[in-house]
């Protein structure tokens, strides 16, 4: 189990960051994303490498046009 922007999601032992992020429609190649796990943000180029410890706090965030 992780919690994912604050919401709680089963993940599987070994489960990948990418894994997870393209199994709830997240799109690994959208500008402006970032990826945190436990305070600590995630390159990009090792999303696919990654795997996610139990239990882990993960917040993806996007960047917004504004002022």
């Amino acid at each position: 189990m992780i919690s994912l922007n604050g919401h709680d999601y089963e993940v599987g032992a070994g489960e990948t960051l990418a894994a997870v992020l393209q199994r709830l429609d997240y799109a690994l190649d959208a500008r402006g994303v970032a990826v945190a796990v436990d305070g600590e943000v995630v390159p990009r180029a090792d999303w696919e490498s990654f795997v996610l410890p139990a239990h882990a706090s993960v917040e993806v965030l996007t960047a917004m046009q504004g002022g």
